[in-house]
């Protein structure tokens, strides 16, 4: 996999994200790695290196650069781990996660993204990515624990199923609450039956499809 790193695909890492607490060499390098501009349509390839949400269809839309750069940066990704990512949205965000860890599970509700999605990370190279089509707003059935989750929209709070699917030891980096107050917070499990919250800095985005409908856990 090689970059372009054309100018403008460098000022988005060296002038919008890398000056913003972003200094993660592993993150850095995974964002000069993978081409944004290869996961965005045609219709916004000029816009694709900007600080700026991107329509990508279905009603969704891409974080912005700064915005995938510290959540990517909050996982603490090692190259060992196995991830589950609920919303796969255009793939970007799947890309730099196959970057840092051992293999990626990655569900989107849409099948028309999902099959973009698809065609884009072949195209980029990155061969350790599963991608599901279906509902995973609450549960997504997976063959054992798992060490990283990162949920791409927002939910009011995490459901109960995912606090349980992680690995002692694993966390969950997720977008709760309803707007205007929304945080990223990341929850790591301690132990068979603790949960740690930490709130990392807030933003509003668009909620998961059906996310609301359920329930969910408190601890």
């Amino acid at each position: 996999m090689t970059s372009t790193m054309n100018p403008a695909h460098a000022n988005m890492v060296w002038q919008q994200v890398r000056p913003n607490e972003v200094s993660n060499p592993q993150v850095l390098e995974a964002l000069q790695q993978i081409d944004r501009a290869q996961f965005v349509s045609d219709d916004y390839k000029e816009l694709a290196y900007s600080d700026t949400r991107l329509p990508i269809g279905c009603g969704q839309f891409m974080w912005t650069p700064l915005e995938e750069g510290r959540i990517l940066q909050f996982l603490q990704l090692k190259p060992t781990d196995s991830v589950l990512e609920i919303g796969t949205g255009s793939g970007f965000f799947t890309a730099l996660i196959a970057q840092l860890s051992s293999n990626v599970i990655s569900i989107e509700y849409f099948d028309e993204l999902s099959k973009l999605a698809s065609s884009r990370l072949e195209s980029a190279g990155i061969n350790n990515v599963t991608l599901h089509c279906g509902d995973a707003s609450h549960r997504w059935n997976l063959a054992d624990r798992i060490d990283v989750i990162v949920v791409t929209a927002s939910c009011q709070q995490v459901p109960e199923d995912y606090l349980h699917a992680l690995k002692v030891d694993g966390h969950l980096v997720a977008i709760t609450g309803q707007p205007p107050a929304m945080q990223v917070q990341r929850i790591t499990r301690s132990g068979e039956w603790q949960w740690q919250t930490e709130n990392l800095f807030e933003t509003v985005v668009a909620p998961l499809v059906h996310a609301e409908t359920k329930t969910e856990f408190t601890f």
